[in-house]
């Protein structure tokens, strides 16, 4: 049975920052030596981001306690504790903001006809789990099932969808909402390692949900084809989480894009396969914005065309990389297109810990 992505909801923090702005304060507090702020500048520079939304308001004149960015000139240090704290406070009503947003701009489901949540998260930890405060708040059956992917990085939006998938072909009446949220900036590491530079320079805050059924859409949907998932040989090290006394320490190497250049092609070629299709017949790819070379590699390993990368790209500039939710910016990017698709097949593909590569097949239908 069809399982389809009837509509896709985005919700970011009120504060951003400009990405230039960021670089000069990471000079600033973290930059201690000359070399370091060298690669500071340089890293920022290239990131391909305008600006990246968070939950800190370190920089505002009369704001709250600051978190990291103290007036005095140094960068505190916050105990995990501390971050998953501040993890529970911003993110609850996030998590809610973006479940009753998702049903809002449905046309079709509203939230009584919920019968799973999945959520996934990878920057905090809370319980009862985020599915319990959306129904709560939002007064939704005590009897919706509830599930949660937690700590599986960039790439966890995909088994969510899979899953969902699942719960529509064993129970057709299913409508399934998924919600991703991330607040990546809460790990901020005061360390001039390469790696940390890295995360710091591209990592930002944001959500977004949406709704799986086997419903015939009545608006533009994305019909769930196939998915495929690979791990990338002798990679583990290369990206992946650990969680310190500090904060998450994130371990994301400057080989990665490299990484995922040799690997890419073996990955989407079971997918390929399985749909009886080539490259030259994706309309569209929806590639996660880990970063502005990820998709640089992305782009010449497959002979794209600069078009065919816009919506990543968009979404890097405007929101820099929110982990799980990012790919889910980028489809709703696409599935709000106002060109004409019906029929459209885009190749969606994701990256995180592992390496792990994972890649979906779905295709744009209009209601008849």
């Amino acid at each position: 049975m069809a399982a389809y992505i009837h509509n896709i909801a985005t919700v970011v923090p009120e504060r951003s920052y400009r990405q230039d702005f960021l670089r000069e304060q990471m000079k600033k507090y973290i930059g201690q030596r000359d070399i370091s702020r060298h690669i500071i500048h340089r890293i920022y520079a290239k990131s391909g981001i305008k600006k990246r939304h968070t939950v800190i308001d370190d920089f505002r004149a009369n704001g709250d306690p600051r978190v990291f960015f103290q007036q005095d000139g140094s960068l505190s240090t916050p105990s995990t504790g501390k971050r998953n704290q501040l993890y529970i406070e911003k993110a609850k009503p996030l998590w809610v903001k973006t479940a009753r947003k998702t049903i809002e701009e449905n046309p079709s489901v509203n939230k009584t006809d919920i019968t799973h949540i999945i959520t996934v998260s990878c920057t905090g930890f809370f319980a009862p789990e985020p599915g319990f405060e959306i129904i709560k708040e939002l007064n939704l059956s005590s009897s919706t099932e509830r599930f949660h992917l937690g700590f599986m990085g960039c790439f966890a939006a995909f088994p969510a969808m899979k899953m969902a998938q699942s719960f529509c072909a064993a129970q057709p009446d299913a409508n399934v909402l998924i919600v991703c949220l991330e607040l990546c900036t809460l790990h901020l590491q005061n360390s001039e390692a390469t790696d940390h530079l890295i995360s710091a320079s591209v990592f930002a805050d944001g959500a977004a949900g949406l709704i799986v059924s086997a419903r015939q859409p009545v608006k533009r949907a994305l019909k769930l084809e196939h998915f495929s998932t690979t791990i990338a040989e002798e990679t583990e090290e290369d990206m992946a989480w650990t969680i310190g006394d500090t904060g998450f320490e994130m371990v994301l190497s400057s080989y990665v894009p490299d990484l995922i250049k040799s690997n890419l092609s073996d990955a989407i070629q079971p997918l390929l396969e399985a749909y009886h299709i080539s490259l030259a017949d994706i309309n569209r790819w929806a590639v996660h914005p880990g970063g502005r070379a990820i998709l640089d590699k992305v782009h010449q390993s497959c002979n794209l065309q600069p078009e065919q990368l816009a919506a990543s790209r968009k979404v890097l500039a405007n929101y820099g990389n929110m982990s799980s939710a990012t790919i889910l910016f980028v489809l709703k990017e696409l599935l709000d297109s106002t060109e004409e698709n019906n029929k459209t097949t885009t190749l969606a593909l994701a990256f995180g810990p592992g390496l792990t590569i994972e890649s979906a097949l779905l295709t744009t239908t209009d209601p008849a």
